[in-house]
């Protein structure tokens, strides 16, 4: 009687553990904040819009990171009244 092989994880699965089912592009980000694309990857560039990241040529943005940088403006316009 031999021993039954070890069931393997899918790979994609444990990725997906501490990802986003889906991370945004600059169109997204230009949807939901209602401005031009141009004006996204501007913000990308001087560092003053969401936070976001390259995957080779393509910007993409996190989420949750989105919506801790909507949270933080948030704060800091409360404050700033």
């Amino acid at each position: 009687m031999s021993t039954p092989a070890p069931v393997r994880a899918d790979p994609r699965a444990i990725l997906r553990g501490d990802l986003p089912d889906q991370y945004l592009t600059p169109d997204d980000i230009a949807v939901m904040f209602k401005v031009p694309k141009e004006t996204v990857y501007q913000w990308h560039k001087k560092r003053t819009g969401p936070p976001g990241f390259r995957i080779g040529k393509h910007l993409r943005y996190d989420p949750a990171d989105v919506g801790a940088y909507v949270t933080q403006r948030k704060t800091a316009d409360q404050d700033a009244a």
